[in-house]
């Protein structure tokens, strides 16, 4: 039995919470969070994602105000950090150099050199540092990785992809909206997410080339991307949380292959199809759950010791930092920016 502990009981944390509750092999033995007030209030958090509503059973789950009281009283095997990201670097290296495997959320670290000094910290502890770039994992970017790297339907030609979200404005002491020292804006929280898919599928691009508009955080609230190859394909990410409060969430991507059309939106239904040049429209079959529920069965067998394949790695999470941050520069300079 795993026993795992969880710092932050916001809306990721609550995910946290209920993909490994699911799990037989998972004990969350310890749960930290310095507004004690979580603690009694469990339900109050919610997110542009379903799966981390109501009210959470802490009974039995040891809960901590002190990290560092929590991991060095709880006998962790491993940990979420879910926590805003600016505290990413410093409570990583703390659970690492305690011995403690390390799920840390997206994105890893507000800059490269932080980024780089927890590579370094995972790689000294001898400890698994996995960071939530779930997309990764998500079923339906999943199916299409394999789709492209199969060359079923030819080369791909031209793909968009997108993220596009209400303003959040419910965070711990509304740390998303200082962009500049706490969250990066939505250009580091939000449209990493397709950034890192993005190098993940098709490596890094040599270059990019960024409009973007700078919002309530101070930061770049909304942003899109030319990525740039060596060949003639067009690339584009589009991200985004500057939209109201009724517009809700939307991923979606549109990929053109040489011999076939695939989209998914997860407001559609049905949200993935393939169209292809020959035949009708169908949805693929896709993995079961989420990419939350499958990046943690993935670290949680890691934490065993079993083999399983490389999806991510903190110098790829790392690599997604910098990508962004060159996405910055050229929003900033108004010119292409080699990587």
């Amino acid at each position: 039995m795993i026993r795992v502990g969880i710092v932050g009981l916001g809306f990721m944390g609550k995910m946290h919470y209920s993909c490994y509750n699911a799990m037989d092999n998972v004990q969350i033995a310890a749960i930290c969070d310095i507004d004690e007030g979580r603690f009694k209030n469990t339900g109050a958090t919610s997110g542009n994602i379903a799966g981390a509503e109501g009210e959470l059973d802490l009974s039995g789950i040891e809960l901590y105000s002190s990290f560092d009281e929590m991991i060095e009283k709880a006998n962790l095997d491993a940990v979420s950090i879910t926590i805003p990201t600016y505290l990413h670097p410093e409570n990583t290296k703390k659970a690492l150099k305690a011995g403690i495997n390390v799920l840390c959320e997206k994105p890893m670290a507000l800059n490269t050199d932080l980024a780089a000094d927890m590579a370094a910290a995972a790689k000294d502890s001898g400890k698994t540092l996995q960071i939530g770039q779930c997309i990764r994992f998500w079923p339906e970017y999943v199916k299409l990785k394999e789709m492209i790297d199969s060359g079923e339907f030819g080369k791909v030609k031209a793909a968009t992809f997108q993220r596009l979200a209400l303003t959040p404005l419910t965070g711990w002491e509304n740390w998303y909206m200082d962009g500049p020292n706490k969250s990066g804006g939505a250009a580091l929280d939000l449209h990493i997410h397709d950034s890192d898919y993005i190098q993940y599928v098709f490596g890094m691009p040599k270059a990019v080339s960024t409009g973007g508009v700078k919002g309530m955080t101070g930061d770049y609230d909304h942003m899109v991307t030319n990525y740039i190859y060596d060949d003639d394909m067009v690339l584009t990410a589009e991200g985004g949380w500057m939209f109201q409060a009724s517009f809700g969430f939307e991923m979606s991507f549109n990929v053109v292959f040489e011999n076939a059309t695939v989209v998914y939106d997860c407001t559609r239904e049905p949200a993935f199809k393939v169209c292809p040049a020959d035949g009708d429209p169908y949805t693929p079959e896709v993995l079961p759950g989420n990419g939350y529920s499958r990046e943690i069965e993935h670290f949680i067998a890691v934490v065993e010791g079993k083999d399983m394949p490389e999806i991510t790695t903190p110098s790829q999470s790392a690599d997604s930092v910098r990508l962004v941050l060159a996405e910055k520069a050229a929003a900033d300079t108004k010119q292409i920016v080699k990587i």
